[in-house]
């Protein structure tokens, strides 16, 4: 979990640079850590009860204790051990709608639409978007929810041709998860103008909510399974990939298929492979390891 699961989703990150807490008294680190720990339990059942991959994407059950609850507006948990609840897949499901992953995927004052899109693309898609040009124009936050919405100040924002290309794909996305603020909560307005949470993905396929895109990136169950393949691998082989490991992931990916990827069929299938038993000793020695951390946490570049 440590080392691999929360390297990939980003965890590391979370509580770096904490919510307001003057727009929101009621995170602090108490409610950070059950965040941290709803998704590292949630993680852990989806390796231990061999469930596929695709439950990462949405699964009907989560991990919460009394404050956690709360939060989510869940009924029935009170104290500080933590439950296994059953969703009905309406506002949670999956990691894309757990605090943890919503608050690392904002700002401190409020949500973004375009990294919580880009948080999509890198690590659920594999597919980042390029770099930011240089000398991008700064993005005026101080009037929305009151003068205007995030939806309209983005649509402004992507006039300028030099953010375009990239907010194109990222804003998108990113407005599916507007039901959730900065901290993750639940939320129909986000100050005085309704949530529109309709999206696309690239590649034209449209959504409404967190649900809708959910079920699109389940019907794209091959590219997730080649990205948690490749997070896999790099992590397995102790070094970052190369243009030469391409077939063995697509191998990998194929072969997982059949099981209705399973995580024992994807660690047996990366076990097997070539790359893995084929591996040099140097593989094993704690400075390449780290750098092969580093990869996962950079999208799994060399």
């Amino acid at each position: 979990m440590d080392n691999w699961a929360a390297q990939w989703l980003q965890m590391r990150n979370l509580g770096r640079t904490k919510p307001d807490p003057v727009r929101f008294p009621t995170v602090d680190d108490e409610l950070l850590d059950a965040m941290r720990t709803e998704t590292g339990m949630f993680m852990e059942a989806i390796i231990k009860e061999d469930r596929s991959i695709l439950d990462i994407i949405d699964a009907p059950f989560t991990f919460v204790n009394g404050p956690l609850a709360r939060h989510y507006g869940i009924k029935g948990v009170d104290g500080e051990e933590f439950q296994r609840v059953t969703l009905d897949g309406e506002q949670r499901g999956g990691v894309l709608t757990q605090a943890a992953i919503l608050t690392v995927s904002s700002y401190p004052t409020r949500t973004s639409p375009p990294v919580r899109g880009k948080w999509v693309l890198e690590n659920l898609l594999g597919t980042p978007p390029p770099p930011p040009p240089p000398d991008v124009p700064a993005f005026k936050d101080s009037d929305i929810g009151t003068d205007v919405s995030m939806r309209e100040r983005l649509a402004e924002h992507r006039k300028n041709p030099s953010c375009a290309p990239c907010h194109n794909l990222m804003d998108p996305i990113g407005f599916g998860l507007e039901n959730y603020d900065a901290v993750g909560a639940w939320r129909t307005q986000d100050g005085k103008f309704p949530v529109e949470t309709t999206g696309a993905l690239p590649g034209g396929a449209t959504f409404t909510g967190s649900k809708g895109l959910k079920g699109i990136l389940r019907e794209q169950s091959e590219t997730f399974a080649h990205n948690v393949t490749e997070k896999l691998l790099t992590y397995s082989l102790g070094r970052g990939l190369e243009k030469f490991d391409t077939p063995t992931v697509d191998s990998i990916v194929k072969n997982i298929a059949a099981s209705q990827y399973k995580f024992s069929a994807l660690v047996m299938e990366v076990v097997k492979s070539a790359p893995f038993q084929m591996r040099s000793a140097d593989a094993a020695r704690p400075e390449v390891m780290r750098s092969a951390e580093r990869s996962i946490m950079e999208g799994g570049k060399p």
